[in-house]
């Protein structure tokens, strides 16, 4: 909470001011209807805006987690699990995360992602099957820790 309320104040008092300087230098270039470089500052005004307007609603309806209430014997929101592939024998290592924080080159995957759904609930020893484009593959739940 503490990274999204910095970068949305970021936004707003660095890179909001810099965009008005950015279209107001080129307003005074002169003739705004053939001006490339008053549109691109224009544009890149509205998709920071748009930026902006989307950090504050996640900034309101974020819900904040008491790690000390998370119960850590079966799979939940903010686990670290690491799994086996029944079939092949591989394991991996996955951190569940809300949906907006997953980024999977970091190992982090969406709870409301296939194999995140697939492992909500499950305890270590159990197997989850879960269903993808292949066909369903089933992986068992090794460990079980909190991300930190």
């Amino acid at each position: 909470m503490k990274k999204l309320q910095e970068e949305l104040s970021h936004l707003k008092s660095v890179e909001r001011p810099s965009i008005s300087r950015q279209i107001a230098e080129a307003r005074d270039k002169g003739d705004l209807s053939e001006n490339a470089e008053y549109d691109a500052a224009k544009d890149a005004q509205g998709l920071l805006e748009l930026k902006i307007s989307k950090m504050e609603e996640l900034v309101a309806s974020a819900r904040l987690i008491d790690e000390s209430k998370l119960d850590i014997s079966k799979v939940s929101v903010l686990c670290k699990v690491r799994i086996k592939n029944i079939s092949n024998k591989a394991e991996m290592s996955y951190i569940l995360v809300a949906e907006n924080e997953a980024d999977l080159k970091s190992g982090k995957i969406s709870v409301s992602s296939p194999i995140g759904k697939g492992l909500l609930g499950k305890r270590v020893g159990e197997v989850a099957g879960i269903q993808t484009p292949g066909g369903i593959i089933k992986f068992e739940v090794l460990d079980i820790a909190l991300y930190h």
